[in-house]
This record gives structure tokens, C-alpha cells and sequence, in this order.
């Protein structure tokens, strides 16, 4: 699969500009010739067809394109897709894995009420699935106890959900309901 949409061929960069990349999407592994200037935001989105992930600023300052790269929280619309060769991205379709049941945390966005317009809603949610991994992996935030042991689980209570959560931005003003909905999924 092509990562390039120009239908002139002369507009397309040279070979030395493009290189073949893997990248295991959703569990699937899919293998493309990428522009080395392509971010993963938009190969997901335009060659892929996942629309989950959204371009909000295009400057990783609002979170809407939040996906996790091997496990860990990322904005896409920062990260070349030639660098990630390898690696497993998870979005907002594939949360769930292969069944029809939600992510815990797909359903508790949905209990709660957790968004409004939905815009921001899949970044928000890749995004606190990261944070409960973050802080159950030790690693502390700008609000951690500092007398919390290095590399010991980090307690996600509201102040350190609120903090953590701060990179991903809703217009609509959700944001008491998502940390009630995060705080919902906390093992």
C-alpha cells in the first residue's frame, strides 16, 4: 500500500525519500512505503481508514490524535510513521481487541456521560488508558507524592488523574465526567 494520494506522479517524492515500514495496527500488521515526511496521524487516518484519531491543532498541544505506540500514549500527528517500524499502535477502533464488548474504559466514557461533542472523546480515552498504565508502571507525575518509592504503582486519585489527563483538551468542558469516568477503571 502506497502512503502517497497525488495523483501526479511527478509530485510524488523520489524513492530516496520513501521507505517501507511495518507497523502493527490494531494487532493487524500492515506494511506500506511511506514519505518520510508522513506523520502516523495521517497514515492511520488516509491510508488506513481510521478516523478515530482526529486532527485537532496539528501541534500535539490538544490530544485528539492520542494513540498508544507499544503500550504508552502518544499524539500521532507528532510522530513520523517511518520511525515507528515495528511497533504496535493501538487506536480507538482497536481498544476492544477483536470482540464486540467495550474497553473498561470505552464503557465507563459512556456510563458517565464523558463527552459532549465527541470529538476529543477517542484521544481522551487512549490517553486514560495510558495514564492507568503509566501510573501503575511507577511512573510518577508533576503531582506525586514525592514520598511515593521510585518505580512503585503511583495512586491515580483525582488530583493525579486531573494532572495527568491536562495534555488532552475538550472544547466542550467534559472534564469532570472523564476523570469520573478514569477514576471508574482505577483496578
Amino acid at each position: 500500500m502506497d502512503s502517497q494520494h497525488e495523483s501526479d506522479p511527478a509530485s510524488r517524492p523520489p524513492d530516496s525519500a520513501r521507505s517501507q515500514t511495518t507497523l502493527r495496527v490494531n494487532g493487524k500488521p500492515h506494511t506500506l512505503t511511506v514519505d518520510h515526511r508522513r506523520v502516523l496521524l495521517d497514515l492511520l487516518r488516509e491510508d488506513l481508514g481510521l478516523a478515530g484519531a482526529k486532527k485537532g491543532c496539528d501541534h500535539g498541544q490538544c490530544g485528539a490524535c492520542t494513540v498508544l505506540v507499544d503500550g504508552r500514549r502518544m499524539n500521532g500527528c507528532l510522530l513520523l510513521a517511518v520511525a515507528l517500524d515495528g511497533c504496535e499502535i493501538t487506536t480507538i477502533e482497536g481498544l476492544a481487541g477483536d470482540g464486540e464488548e467495550l474497553h473498561p474504559m470505552q464503557r465507563a466514557f459512556l456510563d458517565r456521560d464523558a463527552y459532549q461533542c465527541g470529538y476529543c472523546t477517542p484521544g481522551q480515552i487512549c490517553s486514560a488508558v495510558g495514564v492507568l498504565a503509566e501510573a501503575a508502571a511507577g511512573h510518577p507525575s508533576h503531582v506525586t507524592d514525592p514520598a511515593t518509592p521510585s518505580g512503585e504503582p503511583v495512586a491515580p486519585g483525582r488530583e493525579e488523574i486531573r494532572e495527568r489527563m491536562s495534555g488532552n483538551l475538550c472544547r466542550c468542558g467534559a472534564y469532570p465526567r472523564i476523570a469520573d469516568a478514569v477514576e471508574d477503571v482505577i483496578p
